[in-house]
């Protein structure tokens, strides 16, 4: 083998273990979210979009998906220095609770995080520089003393599907739509804002209808998430949904509102709705509604691993709306 060999090999075995842990800093699961949520969006802006779009017009997208990144980084990752104690209990292969990363690194990697976001948006338009700004407000006010609405049920839930099912769907579809009607002269949009014509809010029925249904299935995301994290919460006076009205009641309620959102969406379909491919909306919703009850039926409650392993399926279901709900509107 050669020394350059011996060279590169030394380097992975160094650097692999802290981008391991840097993939586990950035919770693996609302990375997938956030990148199928922006490219699944860009593709309703494209399909509902009167002009022609070139690759070339497309490419301003990559820069829209690192913004994004780098603000989910910021926002679980300042929830993780906040709740070190708490995930030491719950979630204990987390990086800063098991402590490959110290308090410091995990400062710099969120400061870093949040920084990047808000450049990356200011120069890309106004819609995502909202989308990131009120993403990264509520984020803190979240997680961050004195604040802290994690510690309320109802402000919790309420910053979780607020960006997830409003700001995330609304602002990223009005920043494509904005990015495909620009003239592509290279200028920042600041530098004339004074000139810049009024910005009117034109949200088609298909794109409420998507808001609508994410916002439901957020706010069930957000009251599962809590399930399997109760002893954890009860030690350090966390109040959950979880703990006020008990695990059975909360898993229902998530399943539930998960099946009324399916439902909805499906029958919005049927009624033939702008923009949208009536069958394959129907069709693939009822699918996925199937495969929700045949899931929730096999996890036993007493169970943290298996209530672990439903949670994250849901999590699957939620990353699939962002390549069925793009399809429908393509094949309208």
């Amino acid at each position: 083998m050669s020394q350059s060999s011996v060279s590169q090999t030394n380097l992975v075995q160094q650097y692999a273990p802290w981008l391991y842990s840097f993939w586990k800093f950035s919770r693996p699961h609302t990375i997938i979210g956030t990148s199928l949520s922006v490219f699944g969006l860009y593709a309703i802006a494209i399909a509902l979009s009167e002009t022609a779009v070139t690759f070339v017009d497309s490419l301003p997208v990559l820069g829209t998906w690192i913004a994004c990144l780098c603000g989910n980084v910021y926002i679980v990752g300042l929830n993780q220095l906040e709740d070190i104690e708490i995930d030491r209990i719950n979630k204990p292969h987390l990086p800063v609770a098991a402590g490959e990363y110290s308090l410091r690194q995990g400062q710099v990697i969120v400061a870093i995080a949040g920084i990047l976001a808000v450049v990356l948006a200011l120069v890309q338009g106004p819609w995502l520089l909202a989308t990131v700004g009120i993403s990264l407000t509520l984020g803190t006010a979240y997680s961050l003393p004195p604040i802290r609405l994690k510690r309320f049920p109802f402000w919790a839930s309420f910053c979780i599907f607020t960006v997830r099912g409003v700001v995330v769907n609304l602002g990223l579809f009005l920043h494509g739509i904005w990015v495909l009607s620009q003239d592509k002269t290279g200028e920042l949009w600041f530098t004339h804002l004074a000139q810049m014509p009024p910005i009117r809010l034109s949200i088609p029925p298909s794109v409420w209808a998507l808001t609508l249904f994410v916002l439901g299935f957020t706010f069930a995301i957000a009251i599962f998430k809590d399930i399997p994290d109760i002893e954890g919460d009860k030690q350090y006076n966390i109040s959950t949904f979880t703990i006020r009205l008990g695990t059975r009641s909360v898993f229902e309620l998530a399943r539930w509102t998960i099946t009324v959102c399916y439902l909805a969406i499906a029958l919005f379909g049927l009624l033939r709705s702008p923009g949208v491919n009536p069958i394959f909306l129907g069709i693939s919703h009822i699918i996925a509604l199937a495969l929700l009850w045949w899931r929730t039926q096999q996890v036993d409650l007493s169970n943290k691993l298996q209530i672990a392993s439903c949670y994250q399926f849901i999590w699957k279901l939620f990353f699939v709306e962002y390549i069925i709900f793009p399809l429908a509107c393509l094949l309208a």
